[in-house]
């Protein structure tokens, strides 16, 4: 073991404790959860900080590695879940939803949880690590004072106990130096400083700390205007370091439309020289215009479906929204059992991947059909039919995801292959490529430089539940190297070709949205919803679009080409501290 990474011995005498936890640590037969007890001031903090500092080191030893911890004086459960899904990647707005998150990721994790004592919802949380517990993969260290309701809760469950007020666990010379060392007012658990927030005031809650903003809303039982629903919506991300500005588009984008009528004007007052303006937004429950259900796939129009965003939900049903305000524009008659992708053809069709890796054509109503001798003189096979049945023919139902631009078809597949299907002379060429280590999670085509003379330079980006986004022109070799990487899968992906030159939007396991010009200048904004993010639309006008569970939001960027949006900084560090832990698992 190199200098850097040897562990140095614990305050307080604590050799004892600290050899047993790293042995429980080690253990795979041992309790997956070990509670630490004792009285006040008998130094718990003191030992758990110890793991913690050299657990999630870089370059820690798998079986010594502490993937997240919550120092949970003054937290809520709530609160506390949201800081565990920041440092673990995932996207959770509630405990159970961070619960789901983790059981869908069986690598082995390890959460500490500091000082359950002095949380402000003690029961709460010890409900969360017992519903954490029910993760086979999951270990939890726990330190809470002896005789407590949860502390008797806990230790009831299967778990190693380590009760710091028994002498086996110090060595009594080197806790007397301790002791003596220490000043005679004992400490007190450290909570954030508490300030008065008029949470009715969006001014006010856009600046204040956002974890006490957060208790003050779940402790709450007033509505304040609309804000306290908004702010619980969207909190795993409020509670970001973002500024004022950009808390605040986070917020209005979250607000209902049964909020105070003045709120959307006076948060749109405070996004002043933020990443993002948001043009419009659809939450759950909204009838002015009416939310059009959870957003779990989404394509922009072009052609004769230009002005539309397509929009399929959970039961399969996919409507047309109006782009410029969310009015609805109709929906496909047809609906397609196990819709998991639409894309939008210029001709008014729509391209429907089933659940069982099938492609569907499906016309929107409200573009118009060939009529007469035009109708008569189309007798054979269109070009989106004959690229449709080359890709069936092909793939014979192992698509997974799908994306169209301008006559070149994209798919992926489980296997981390990429399909490319493109019409030459009325022949169907077709490619394909292994980009991917694992299943391919999206893809977007894309084509370059669009003129008279053709149909422009295709490419297809595709990213992986391997954490990687890959650009790859069909018929040349893929790229070496992925164009982004990170500790977490994608969720989505969207591409278009823009007013402002080519765009690419990126959506991630832990929430991030990303938004790439795909230019020299390679301006970079982020945007982070606050809930999983399912689809994301890119419009001709480089705005985007991104669907979840719960909402629909239309952003609009609000930065110069070129210049670099201050989240998109603060979310890349925080992704690179929380992969120190996260890649060594």
């Amino acid at each position: 073991m190199s200098e850097a990474l040897k562990w140095s011995r614990p305050a307080a005498g604590r050799e004892p404790a600290a050899a047993a936890l790293l042995a429980w640590l080690a253990d795979p037969e041992a309790p997956r959860l070990c509670v630490v007890t004792g009285g006040a001031g008998c130094g718990k903090s003191t030992l758990l900080a110890w793991l913690i500092g050299h657990g999630t080191r870089e370059g820690t030893q798998r079986e010594r590695r502490v993937h997240g911890f919550v120092p949970l004086a003054g937290e809520s459960a709530l609160t506390a879940a949201w800081t565990l899904s920041q440092q673990l990647m995932v996207a959770a707005r509630t405990p159970g939803e961070l619960v789901a998150a983790l059981a869908a990721d069986e690598r082995r994790t390890v959460i500490v949880l500091p000082e359950l004592h002095a949380s402000k919802d003690a029961a709460g949380v010890a409900e969360l690590a017992l519903a954490l517990l029910e993760l086979p993969h999951i270990r939890l260290l726990v330190e809470i004072r002896s005789g407590s309701g949860e502390a008797a809760t806990l230790t009831a469950a299967p778990s190693a106990v380590m009760d710091l007020d028994q002498p086996r666990w110090t060595d009594p010379e080197r806790y007397a130096a301790w002791a003596a060392a220490r000043p005679a007012d004992r400490r007190v658990p450290l909570e954030r400083p508490t300030r008065t927030v008029d949470l009715n005031d969006p001014t006010a809650i856009c600046a204040a700390d956002p974890w006490q903003v957060s208790i003050g809303y779940e402790r709450s039982a007033d509505a304040h205007g609309g804000l306290r629903a908004a702010w619980l919506r969207a909190g795993a991300s409020l509670t970001r370091e973002l500024s004022p500005a950009d808390r605040a588009v986070v917020l209005l984008a979250a607000l209902g439309d049964d909020a105070d009528p003045r709120l959307p004007q006076t948060l749109a007052a405070l996004t002043g020289g933020a990443a993002w303006q948001v043009v419009w937004r659809r939450v759950r429950g909204d009838v002015r215009p009416p939310w059009p259900g959870p957003a779990r796939a989404l394509s922009s129009g072009r052609g004769q479906l230009a002005g539309k965003l397509v929009v399929a939900d959970h039961q399969d049903t996919i409507r047309l929204v109006d782009e410029a305000d969310a009015a609805p524009a109709g929906r496909l008659p047809e609906p397609v059992q196990g819709t998991r992708a639409v894309a939008a053809t210029p001709e008014g069709d729509v391209l429907v991947l089933d659940a069982r890796g099938r492609l569907h054509v499906r016309h929107s109503p409200s573009a118009p059909r060939a009529t007469g001798l035009a109708a008569l003189l189309a007798d054979g096979p269109a070009p989106l039919e004959r690229l449709t049945e080359a890709a069936q023919t092909q793939l014979d139902g192992a698509a997974t995801v799908l994306s169209f631009c301008e006559g070149l078809l994209a798919a992926g597949d489980a296997t981390g292959r990429v399909h490319a299907f493109s019409e030459a002379d009325e022949e169907v060429e077709s490619f394909a490529a292994h980009l991917h280590e694992g299943g391919v999670a999206a893809v977007a085509a894309l084509r370059l430089t669009p003129s008279k003379e053709g149909p422009g330079i295709p490419l297809i980006y595709s990213g992986g539940y391997d954490g990687t986004v890959r650009v790859w022109g069909p018929g040349a070799d893929p790229l070496a190297s992925p164009v982004r990487s990170r500790p977490c899968p994608v969720t989505a992906l969207a591409a278009a070709t823009t007013d402002n030159g080519p765009v690419l939007a990126v959506a991630w396991g832990d929430g991030l949205v990303e938004h790439h010009t795909v230019d020299e200048e390679g301006a970079v904004r982020a945007y982070w919803p606050g809930a999983p993010v399912h689809a994301l639309a890119v419009t001709g006008a480089g705005t985007l679009l991104i669907g979840t569970d719960e909402r629909l939001v239309h952003l609009r960027p609000a930065r110069k080409a070129g210049e670099e949006a201050p989240m998109f900084r603060q979310a890349t560090e925080g992704a690179s501290l929380a992969a120190r832990g996260w890649m060594c698992r």
